[in-house]
């Protein structure tokens, strides 16, 4: 716990002071989150340690919660940084909008995404209100009551095929997740006792209200930097998704059903600095086989489920270039998938690709 939190909070104070104070901030925030990320991955040993996945970890959720109400504060002042007056030098505005918008898409979203999974209401509430001021609320109802039920299958639209790269993969799944999430809200309404209030209402007007409150802090500058990191942010969850599930696909069983999701359909890595940053997203099998598991609990076993070649941040970088990225990655795909989709029968090379 002393790893995920010392990466994580040392990431939005650098994020912070890069917003009150310009100068070196800017500088070190985006050196941090990027090269010095990148020099630990390779640094420290790719030893897997797996906890008991059974234990307790008290911090774990308190941590969260501290992660969660801290990316309201970093939105704010950095809008009013990039945008607003700041007195910062332009650079230094540029700058401070891209460190931010990378906590937004690299702790942001994995924090937003372990709370909504949280039983805990006012939890879940935190963690979709994250998503909201990111303009991208929906993703909490589409990525829970679809892509963890269609995951690694042709129903899930954040499930990206083989062959298909992330630039054709982004200008899609906006549109069909938006949609995907809305239908899954209101078939769950339908059979629901008391629904309440439609949780898209929340979202559209809670993006609204954010960008309300960008006008008010900084006026229209403000609105554009508010949107710039709101974009970069959601292209960062989109690569997230598109790097996670590339061409992994479930069987289709004799009943015309998928096979149960299992850690085959996902891609992991076992770089530990860029996990802790990621509160082990990058565990990525584990957490859709047992989604209640906490974080500092996620299990990998390269033996039994597909690992990337470089880290998460890395894979996203070569993912912007589809030529290497299908050189790199195809051919793994496919020695991690049946030779039918269809097929009960599975490749025996699969195992232990790394």
């Amino acid at each position: 716990m002393l790893l995920f939190a010392g990466v994580t909070v040392s990431a939005c104070v650098l994020a912070g002071l890069a917003a009150l104070f310009g100068g070196a901030w800017p500088w070190l925030a985006a050196f941090y989150l990027t090269g010095f990320v990148f020099l630990m991955d390779r640094l420290i040993p790719r030893v897997i340690r797996n906890t008991d996945p059974e234990a307790e970890f008290p911090a774990a959720t308190p941590l969260l919660a501290l992660l969660g109400l801290g990316h309201f504060v970093l939105l704010g002042l950095g809008t009013w940084a990039a945008g607003g007056p700041s007195g910062l030098a332009p650079a230094e505005r540029v700058l401070t909008a891209f460190a931010c918008g990378l906590v937004f898409g690299q702790i942001s979203h994995p924090v937003a995404h372990e709370l909504i999974h949280k039983p805990n209401r006012m939890l879940r509430h935190l963690g979709r209100w994250m998503y909201t001021t990111l303009l991208v609320g929906h993703h909490a109802s589409a990525h829970l009551l679809v892509h963890h039920v269609h995951v690694a299958s042709a129903a899930d639209p954040n499930s990206a095929p083989r062959g298909e790269n992330f630039y054709r993969f982004a200008l899609r799944v906006g549109r069909q997740s938006f949609l995907a999430g809305l239908r899954a809200e209101n078939r769950r309404r339908r059979n629901a006792s008391n629904p309440g209030l439609h949780p898209y209402i929340t979202y559209v007007g809670g993006a609204l209200a954010t960008m309300a409150a960008a006008l008010l802090i900084a006026g229209p500058t403000g609105l554009a930097a508010l949107l710039a990191m709101a974009i970069y942010a959601q292209l960062q969850i989109l690569m997230s998704d598109y790097v996670q599930h590339y061409g992994l696909c479930r069987r289709t069983l004799p009943n015309g059903k998928p096979e149960p999701v299992g850690p085959r359909h996902s891609w992991n890595a076992p770089h530990i600095f860029s996990s802790a940053l990621t509160v082990n997203a990058p565990r990525h099998s584990d957490h859709h086989v047992t989604p209640s598991r906490p974080y500092p609990a996620l299990q990998l076993d390269p033996s039994a489920m597909p690992c990337l070649p470089r880290s998460l941040p890395v894979m996203a970088a070569i993912a912007m270039v589809p030529p290497l990225w299908f050189r790199m990655m195809n051919p793994r795909c496919d020695r991690w998938q049946p030779v039918d989709a269809t097929s009960p029968e599975t490749r025996t090379d699969a195992v232990g690709i790394v």
